[in-house]
């Protein structure tokens, strides 16, 4: 487990006094779970920025991953805070611990939820905007080259193993396309698709393909998300098209995932002022995007790229936070 060391310089330690020592009494120690991966990370670390200079709590930072961190705040009320939870397939237990008193949903981690679909370069759509739609894709099926057989367009979709595998099969076939003129290809690894999006970018050429935000990739390249022209239906997708027996699959956009903030009531009872930065704090997935894309072009940690969003998005996060926390915030940065 590591510990945070992000501190006050001891000058403006002194300045803020008193009041620094109330917030320690009513905040105390705080614990908060590292997801793993980088969207995470980083609000788990700007999370313990804001929580120790804004609200002078006592953070420290543990591992964590979906299915055990969310285990352990229900069965033994640690971490105190999750800050970026997929509720997918756990949402029964966690709807449980609700009601049972021992977790809060605090607020959504990302404003826009998480965004997956089926992507084009904008450059494409800039040049031709029907290709912003599938039927228009469908009707320049030639642009997309298949690299391995000039018979063939080609869509990309998930690695083998990925859940969205099964996703992106089925909507395959329920929009058709193989007989439209392409074929399915697997990239391989998560770094296989994220390289032929590069690849095609810096070339200029056609892609089309799913990929997901928030994410380091789509901070870096400008994608536009393809129009099924179905609008979402909820209900079939997750019904259907997310399950291998799916027979008769029909066109539907991706809902956006439901991702939040999960708190122990214990924290929110205790710290309600702390609490409420958190029922506050939310990204927008164009923001959360070009911060990951600074993060892997830096090799930052998320202590470093906290400080980073911290210092440039100062129009966002003082609107977590009260005036008197913003100010030592700021003194802190």
């Amino acid at each position: 487990m590591k510990k945070t060391t992000l501190k006050l310089a001891a000058t403006t330690a002194m300045a803020l006094g008193g009041s620094l020592a109330f917030a320690a009494d009513e905040c105390g120690d705080v614990s908060i779970a590292d997801m793993n991966w980088s969207s995470a990370t980083l609000l788990a670390y700007v999370d313990a920025f804001i929580l120790e200079e804004g609200y002078g709590c006592n953070v420290e930072i543990v591992p964590g991953d979906t299915m055990p961190t969310g285990t352990s705040m229900i069965e033994k009320g640690e971490p105190d805070i999750a800050p970026e939870f997929w509720i997918g397939n756990f949402r029964e237990a966690l709807d449980k611990g609700v009601a049972d008193k021992r977790l809060r949903y605090a607020g959504r981690s990302l404003t826009d939820g998480g965004d997956e679909g089926w992507w084009v370069p904008k450059y494409l759509v800039d040049k031709d905007p029907a290709l912003a739609t599938i039927e228009g894709i469908k009707a320049n099926v030639a642009l997309f080259e298949h690299p391995e057989d000039p018979d063939k367009s080609m869509f990309m979709g998930c690695p083998a193993g990925w859940g969205c595998q099964i996703n992106n099969e089925n909507l395959f076939r329920a929009l058709e396309m193989e007989d439209a003129g392409f074929e399915l290809v697997d990239p391989g690894s998560s770094a296989g698709l994220a390289g032929a999006i590069a690849k095609s970018y810096e070339r200029g050429e056609a892609w089309l393909g799913y990929y997901w935000a928030p994410s380091a990739i789509l901070g870096k390249y400008e994608m536009v998300k393809v129009d099924f022209g179905s609008g979402i239906d909820e209900e079939h997708f997750y019904g259907c098209i997310t399950q291998a027996d799916c027979l008769e699959p029909k066109p539907t956009m991706y809902p956006p995932s439901e991702i939040f903030s999960i708190t122990t009531e214990s924290f929110a009872s205790k710290s309600p002022t702390a609490y409420n930065y958190i029922t506050q704090r939310s990204v927008k997935n164009n923001v959360m995007n070009k911060v990951l894309a600074w993060m892997e072009e830096n090799q930052a940690d998320g202590e470093y790229a906290a400080v980073y969003f911290l210092e440039n998005h100062e129009e966002l996060w003082s609107t977590w936070v009260s005036k008197e926390a913003a100010q030592k915030i700021k003194s802190a940065l």
